[in-house]
């Protein structure tokens, strides 16, 4: 049974991804259960909101959110600031789930952490697995991992309506977070590579506008598939 003050009523911090089904959910069940809720959403490339220099609250809560959280901010949340990584912790960083399947792992998940001014590096809250399937590309894996990390948020944000504290879990995360110079050096397929390495790379990285690239005579030549 919830408790209305024990966490409803703290003032709530979100940041999300906009245009994004999954994380609209996310947002509307926060508003729905908390009394004081701030919210910005964003794209790549769009600027910090300016008015989260005098925003001060309970918890930080960051959801796809394409923005990196300036270490000030982290540190005026009074309870916490925590992230969902849409990735194990064996990849932090950027592009995760394209390292994934260049890798050909068998398994993968999703992460809710401590926000920390280095990102995905802040102590793991919890980890949820699940398989990956030979027939998974990147928008089959991307789907399964957001059904996921949403399940994951509604027990940890239940958790704090309950009054309960954030577990900590005894995992670790097993690399630096994939920087995007790595990720760009993913999609670069060259003329020397045989034709398995070609297609790891090619299923790692070929989604919707991101496509895998190659380079001739000073020409960028990008993958074009049935569909394009």
């Amino acid at each position: 049974m919830y408790d209305k003050t024990a966490g409803s009523r703290q003032a709530v911090l979100f940041l999300g991804k906009r245009n994004d089904a999954c994380c609209e959910a996310a947002l509307r069940f926060i508003q729905k259960n908390f009394e004081n809720v701030t919210y910005y959403l964003g794209e790549w490339g769009d600027p910090f909101p300016e008015d989260l220099d005098r925003w001060e609250g309970d918890c930080i809560i960051s959801y796809l959110s394409r923005w990196i959280v300036p270490e000030d901010l982290i540190k005026r949340a009074k309870k916490a600031a925590v992230n969902f990584h849409p990735a194990s912790p064996a990849y932090p960083g950027i592009g995760c789930n394209n390292f994934a399947l260049y890798e050909n792992a068998t398994e993968y998940g999703v992460t809710c952490h401590y926000m920390h001014k280095r990102v995905d590096t802040g102590r793991i809250i919890a980890v949820k697995r699940f398989p990956v399937f030979p027939t998974d590309d990147v928008a089959s894996l991307l789907s399964r991992t957001y059904a996921f990390q949403l399940v994951l948020f509604y027990e940890i944000i239940g958790g704090i309506l309950k009054g309960e504290a954030l577990p900590l879990s005894t995992e670790q995360w097993t690399r630096a977070p994939f920087s995007r110079k790595e990720f760009n050096e993913l999609r670069r397929i060259t003329p020397e590579m045989d034709r398995a390495e070609v297609e790891r790379r090619i299923r790692a990285t070929n989604y919707k506008q991101f496509k895998p690239t190659t380079e001739m005579n000073g020409f960028v030549f990008e993958l074009k598939t049935e569909g394009d």
